[in-house]
């Protein structure tokens, strides 16, 4: 499943630099995260970077992005091939 950043989001740029797909980026208000890019860090780290550096705890899953471990396995393995998410 896709991770979303809430409007809790401080925009204190800890998170944008840590994603290994490049998913978070800044948006109109808030940082926001491409769920088309967003693997929860699967195929990169054991738990999704931005959730581990977020001060303010802000990043949950995003239930209308709801996908299952293969599936984000599979999509990590398209974007490193540089296929869009």
């Amino acid at each position: 499943m896709s991770l979303k950043i809430t409007h809790e989001c401080i925009n204190c740029d800890v998170c944008e630099p840590v994603c290994p797909n490049r998913a978070i980026y800044q948006g109109i208000e808030i940082y926001e995260i491409d769920p088309a890019r967003c693997t929860e860090c699967v195929g990169h780290f054991e738990v999704p970077q931005c959730r581990a550096v977020c001060p303010v705890d802000c990043i949950p899953n995003d239930p209308a992005h709801a996908e299952s471990q293969d599936e984000l396995l599979a999509k990590h393995r398209r974007l490193m091939n540089g296929e869009p998410g």
